[in-house]
C-alpha cells in the first residue's frame, strides 16, 4: 500500500470499454480509404493509442495521409459511435473508494479532449473528478504532456505522490519519462499479466477494476 494523494487514470480499456465505437469508426474510415480491412486483433490495436500512430504502424504510412485519417475517423466517431461504450463492472466502486479516502482522481486519455469529456460526462465520471485532459486534434501532446497537465492542476507538492493507471504501454512510458509510479490494468486492451514485470516503475497490476483499491 501506498500513500499515493493523486491517481491518474486512462479511458480507453481502463475506466471504460470503448472496443465498440472505436472499432466502428475506424472500420468507417478504412472502407472509405479503400483500405484493406484488418481482422479483428489487429483492429483492437486501434483503441488506445493516437489515432495518427496506429494508421501509420498498420499500413505503413507516413505524412499527410494520417491526419486526413484521424480526421475522418474523429469526425465519425463524434457524429456516430462515441457513445458505445460500457464502464468496467466495479470502476464506480473505486471511484468512490478513493474519493472517500481524500484521494484526488484524474483522467488523461489520448482522446481528443472535447469528446473525451463529453463521454465521460454522459457516464458519470465527472462527479469523480474535474481534472480531465486529453490529446489534440493534431497529436502534438504526447501522454507525458497530458499526465503532467493533471499533476499540476491537482496541487501535490510531490511526483512522488501521483500513479498512472492505465492498459497500454503508452500509458507506461508516460509514466516513467515523469517519474511518477504505475499501476497496470489486465482487464482493458493492453496489457497481459507477463507483460508487466520488465516495465520500469510499474509496481504492479489489476486484473479487474477492484483489485486497483489494494494500492491505496
Amino acid at each position: 500500500m501506498n500513500n499515493y494523494k493523486l491517481a491518474v487514470f486512462d479511458v480507453d480499456g481502463t475506466l471504460l470499454d470503448t472496443t465498440e465505437g472505436v472499432l466502428s469508426s475506424v472500420r468507417h474510415t478504412i472502407e472509405h480509404f479503400g483500405f484493406e480491412m484488418l481482422p479483428e486483433e489487429r483492429l483492437k490495436g486501434f483503441i488506445g493509442p493516437p489515432i495518427q500512430d496506429s494508421f501509420a504502424l498498420a499500413y505503413g504510412l507516413e505524412g499527410d495521409i494520417l491526419q486526413e485519417l484521424a480526421t475522418f475517423f474523429r469526425n465519425s466517431y463524434k457524429d456516430n459511435d462515441l457513445l458505445k461504450a460500457e464502464p468496467y463492472n466495479g470502476i464506480f466502486d473505486v471511484m468512490k473508494a478513493l474519493s472517500e479516502r481524500g484521494i484526488t482522481i484524474a483522467i488523461a486519455t489520448y482522446k481528443r479532449e472535447d469528446y473525451a469529456k463529453t463521454l465521460l460526462e454522459h457516464f458519470g465520471f465527472d462527479s469523480y473528478s474535474d481534472i480531465i485532459y486529453g490529446g489534440d486534434h493534431f497529436n502534438r501532446l504526447k501522454k507525458r504532456d497530458i499526465i503532467m497537465k493533471c499533476i499540476s492542476d491537482s496541487g501535490i507538492q510531490k511526483l512522488s505522490d501521483a500513479v498512472m493507471i492505465g492498459d497500454t504501454e503508452n500509458d507506461a512510458v508516460g509514466a516513467m519519462q515523469l517519474g511518477i509510479d504505475f499501476i497496470g490494468v489486465t482487464y482493458g486492451f493492453g496489457f497481459k499479466p507477463d507483460s508487466l514485470s520488465d516495465i520500469a516503475g510499474c509496481v504492479g497490476y489489476a486484473a479487474e477494476p477492484s483489485d486497483l483499491l489494494k494500492f491505496f
